[in-house]
């Protein structure tokens, strides 16, 4: 049985999916909520690859509220435009579960190619973008129809994938080939590859548009990526006192909305880093759980939450303060979080 460890609730069961509930799906994703987009999230939800399940926490108190059962191997998740979904890439079931927030129940489930670990969406909430990593391409799906509209091939596993703002362009981390593949989402055709550290995975955009920050895992830096000139303009180098350079594992990134810091999950350093993006100087570094792997911050910019992926918790870190506050027990091996 797919969930036997959770409970023999129905409730908790996939649906197969229904017509009108697929065509409502792909309304409510291309009729975004501006009102929905400005409230402040009050829970979190935390991906776990061993469980197969998310945990969903309360941010007012931290207490896990509950577990949802998911796919096999839940890895990426995001919001769906409107936020009444969660989309999670299901490495181990080769698709993205949909799950309604709302009933937090899996309402669909999409067809992906082997191995999805990474996906994006287009703008108006029609098209999926997956990195797949046993096939070395980038999967192009039509939502509505559950179709493959194409497929583009890259560097040996891919990983990270980031739209830009205008669902124009697609870039692609390929972790063997180190490189990021800068892709035309009209004629899914490979713009230009560019060489960027050891094993690629994540990307944060700048508020402008105008650069784009890649996490290198093995080279323990960021590469600072001008996306006018599609070559990388600065490389961010990390160290940490009493840590190897093998030990500075960066994956997960996201930027301020002001886009004038950056904070860095650097895996195994066990350390988050807090950056000044003008300058491209680390303010300072913050010790976490074990094995750093993802991060997100709240609407208020007040805390950064990072998901631990061997601790098996979530560190709740005071921004201004620079220190850790508290840390969740999640699910075992968490990969990402969301907060809603």
């Amino acid at each position: 049985m797919r969930f036997g460890s959770y409970n023999n609730d129905s409730s908790m069961n996939l649906h197969p999916l229904r017509t009108p509930a697929l065509l409502a799906l792909s309304l409510l994703w291309g009729t975004a909520s501006t009102s929905a987009q400005t409230v402040a999230p009050t829970l979190a939800f935390v991906s776990s690859e061993k469980n197969n399940a998310i945990t969903v926490i309360g941010l007012a108190d931290m207490k896990p509220q509950a577990t949802i059962a998911t796919c096999q191997r839940p890895r990426h998740m995001q919001l769906s435009p409107d936020r009444k979904q969660l989309w999670v890439a299901c490495s181990g079931d080769n698709a993205a579960d949909v799950i309604d927030i709302a009933t937090r129940k899996s309402v669909d489930r999409i067809p992906l190619s082997d191995d999805p670990e990474m996906f994006d969406v287009s703008p108006d909430g029609k098209t999926l973008y997956v990195s797949n990593e046993d096939d070395a391409e980038l999967t192009v799906i039509d939502i509505p129809s559950k179709k493959v509209r194409g497929k583009v091939p890259v560097g040996k596993e891919p990983e990270g994938v980031k739209l830009s703002a205008d669902g124009k362009t697609v870039y692609v981390t390929s972790e063997v080939a180190n490189r990021v593949h800068v892709i035309d989402t009209t004629s899914l055709k490979v713009l230009k590859s560019i060489p960027v550290g050891q094993r690629p995975r994540r990307f944060a955009l700048t508020p402008n548009g105008k650069e784009l920050w890649v996490t290198n895992e093995l080279g323990a830096s960021v590469s600072v990526i001008s996306t006018t000139e599609m070559k990388v303009i600065h490389t961010l180098n990390f160290e940490l006192k009493g840590a190897r350079a093998s030990e500075i594992t960066p994956v997960g990134i996201t930027l301020s909305r002001d886009g004038k810091r950056a904070f860095v999950a650097l895996g195994r350093a066990n350390h988050v880093a807090f950056v000044d993006v003008a300058t491209r100087k680390v303010t300072q570094q913050v010790l976490v759980g074990k094995r750093a792997w993802n991060v997100a911050l709240s609407q208020d910019e007040a805390k950064l939450y990072v998901v631990n992926g061997l601790s098996d918790d979530l560190t709740v870190v005071d921004v201004a303060a620079g220190k850790a506050l508290q840390t969740v027990p999640v699910g075992r091996v968490p990969y990402a979080v969301v907060l809603y």
